[in-house]
Order: C-alpha cells, then sequence, then structure tokens
C-alpha cells in the first residue's frame, strides 16, 4: 500500500456574492476531486485548535500528524529549520517581508511576488547595510525572508501583525507594538532608504511593478520545537514536495525527505505536473509522498477569485488526476490546511473539507468536494492531527 497527502493551501472559503453564493472550491471543476468525494470518506475537519493562530504552519502540522497544541512554538523557528538558519538561546527570529507600502496603506504583502533573484538582491543590500553583530538577514523565497536578531530575547513580546492581514489599511494602524516594538520600528523604517534607490526596484518600477518600498517584521520566534520523526511516529517512509519554506522546514524537522522538484514554485506559475511526477517518482521507493501547492492560499490573500478557481482546478487535474491514473494501491487524504476567503484575504481557522480515499474508506455515492457537501455528511474530525493516524492504519 502507498499513501499521498495532497495539501491544497487556503483551497476552502466563504460563499462569494458575486458568483451566486458559491466558494471557489463549489466554483471549481473537479472531477477527480468530486470522484473522492463520492467513493471515499468526505467530512470536515479543524485543523487548527482553538485559541491558536489559523497559520500555516499550525494547520500544516496538524494534517502531518501532528498536535499543534503540543509542538506548535512559531512559524519563524520552521523557516529558519528549512533554511539551515541556527537560532540559539538568546536569538530571536523573525519572518520579514518585502512589501509595497503605497501612501500609507498596504498595497502589496508580497511586493508584486518579487521575483527570489531581485529578492536576494535586495536582502543582501539589507545586510550590507543594516546588519551588524546583532541583526542579520537571510534570503528566503521571493518574498519571504528571514531576519534574526541577537541578544534581545524580549522582542517576542512584541504583538506584530502580518502584512497579508491588512490589505488596502494603513500600516499606521498595525505598525509592531509594546516590549521591543521600537527596536523593530526602527530597523523597518531605516529599511525604507536601503530600498528606495535600489536598482532591482528602479527596474521594477520602469516596468510597471510594484517595488519593495520596506521590510516587514512579524511571526517572531524562537527556539525550533523538537518534534517526533516521521517514520518512527507512523512506521512508514516518507517524502515531501513544497514550493515554500515552511513545509520543507516541517519536513526537515520531522526527518520527511524533502524533494527537490524544478518548477515547483509557491505561486501561480507552479509546475503542477512537474510536482506531481515527481512525488509518483519518489513513492517507487518510498511508502508517503505529500504534496503541498500554495497557489490557491497566494490567490485568496491577493482578492482573485478566478486566480484561486484556475489553482484549485490545476491540482484537481495535474496532481489528483495523475495519482488516480498511476495505477497504485493507493490512499489518499486531501483537504486544504485552511481557509482563506477572498473576501477576508487572510487565514481563517474555519473548520475544512477532507476526504480519505482508497481501500477501507466508504463513500457517499454522490456529492462534490466542497464545505457545504463535506458538511453535510455529518462526519467531523476536532482533532485534525488525527487524520494522518486513520490514513495509514493497518
Amino acid at each position: 500500500m502507498k499513501f499521498c497527502v495532497i495539501i491544497i493551501d487556503g483551497a476552502s472559503g466563504w460563499p462569494l456574492r458575486e458568483r451566486r453564493g458559491k466558494t471557489s472550491l463549489e466554483l471549481a471543476e473537479t472531477p477527480n476531486l468530486d470522484r473522492l468525494a463520492a467513493e471515499g470518506m468526505l467530512g470536515l475537519a479543524r485543523t487548527v485548535p482553538h485559541g491558536m493562530e489559523p497559520s500555516s504552519a499550525c494547520a500544516c502540522m496538524s494534517i502531518m500528524g501532528y498536535d499543534p497544541a503540543i509542538y506548535y512554538r512559531g512559524r519563524s523557528a520552521i523557516e529558519a529549520a528549512a533554511m539551515g538558519v541556527p537560532i540559539d538561546k538568546d536569538e530571536v527570529v523573525f519572518r520579514c517581508n518585502l512589501v509595497t507600502v503605497k501612501d500609507g496603506m498596504m498595497f502589496d504583502y508580497s511586493a508584486g511576488h518579487v521575483l527570489d533573484s531581485e529578492a536576494h538582491e535586495l536582502v543582501r543590500a539589507l545586510q550590507s547595510e543594516l546588519g551588524s553583530d546583532t541583526v542579520r538577514f537571510y534570503p528566503g523565497v521571493s518574498y519571504r525572508h528571514l531576519c534574526k536578531v541577537k541578544g534581545r530575547p524580549g522582542l517576542l513580546a512584541a504583538d506584530c501583525t502580518p502584512p497579508h492581514d491588512i490589505p488596502g489599511k494603513p500600516v499606521a494602524d498595525f505598525l509592531p507594538r509594546g516590549p521591543g516594538s521600537d527596536f523593530l520600528l526602527d530597523l523597518m523604517e531605516r529599511s525604507k532608504d536601503v530600498l528606495r534607490s535600489h536598482p532591482v526596484n528602479r527596474s521594477r518600477i520602469s516596468s510597471g511593478k510594484a517595488p519593495a518600498t520596506m521590510i516587514w517584521l512579524f511571526w517572531g520566534s524562537g527556539t525550533v520545537p523538537q518534534l517526533p520523526r516521521f517514520n518512527e511516529a507512523y512506521g512508514i517512509s516518507a517524502a515531501m514536495t513544497s514550493g515554500v519554506d515552511l513545509l520543507r522546514g516541517l519536513a526537515k524537522m520531522t526527518g520527511i525527505e524533502v524533494l527537490d522538484i524544478q518548477g515547483v514554485t509557491g505561486g501561480s506559475d507552479n509546475d503542477y505536473a512537474r510536482q506531481a511526477g515527481g512525488a509518483l517518482d519518489a513513492l517507487g521507493r518510498l511508502e508517503l509522498v505529500l504534496v503541498h501547492v500554495e497557489a490557491p492560499d497566494e490567490a485568496g490573500h491577493g482578492g482573485c477569485i478566478e486566480e484561486k478557481i484556475r489553482a484549485i482546478e490545476q491540482v484537481d487535474s495535474d496532481i489528483v488526476g495523475r495519482f488516480l491514473d498511476a495505477g497504485l494501491s493507493l490512499r489518499m487524504l486531501v483537504m486544504p490546511d485552511h481557509a482563506t476567503p477572498i473576501d477576508a484575504r487572510t487565514h481563517v481557522e474555519d473548520p475544512v473539507p477532507f476526504v480519505l480515499w482508497g481501500p477501507g474508506f466508504a463513500g457517499e455515492k454522490e456529492g462534490k468536494f466542497s464545505e457545504s457537501d463535506a458538511g453535510r455528511t455529518g462526519v467531523y474530525i476536532d482533532r485534525g492531527y488525527e487524520l494522518m493516524r486513520m490514513l495509514v492504519q493497518k
């Protein structure tokens, strides 16, 4: 028996008034997902424990079979693990986004989804101008980077807001507050001068693209959490494919092999077919593969209905369809990690639809992979981390 987990990041959402009250999942043409829903166990699951932040770190940890209430210690430390950035006891690390602020408003939390090559030049400039024995910047993927601070553990008490939570809102209302905030605000303010005249930004502006006008510091965390190794917890070998450091970090922390597949990205340019092909190749020598697709979440943050629908449909055709056609003795778990409603443009903690498919999972024989049909089944898993055990049980 082989096992596959497909995480359609942020695919769930709320009914859209402008689309006859349908969600993106309901609007998408998903014959393969609908087949799984009809033949397998369809229901709703809570991936984010009550009272915890509805982040992908928390929710994906749950899908991977780990209770976030026990193991979650912050997102930036997980990304640091993916990037090979050590965190000493007297150090804290923050997510450091490149953002576009225009007329005092959060115009774009991703600086126009700045390219890796452009972003790395900007981060090198930040390190050259603002870096010191105390502060160091580390380049990541696109707009997502890290800033590590030494000797100031009190910074973890600062109240910081993720930039994707405030699209189109005045940034002055959401700047870091509380203990340690002055230090963070100073770095954010000084970054403006570094980025303002940088050749990368001049080139982006001349091409009609959003420039990176400043850094935004948030999601601070300290020591990296210690998670049990996946093969010891579940007794099977596993690999993961993802275009973002967060998921790669979770994989490394749990001893899951990270697949390096060309064309896999964290955006709409993801090569879905190549990602599925690489995952299937890994199943030739391993027992389980996790396939994480970031694009629907990015579209949700951007408020892009059509882009979100298109990403869901590509997951259905190019990933789910290829696994179904592979002729394997296979069990599958497919679900979003959390909801990213178009109207909210950020994560919410709503339960999400899931489907368990394959030998041992009976279906309803009708329905669609959607929030409403999943709710109608009456199947509800309050502790989402239990789904992994259900998938791999003998």
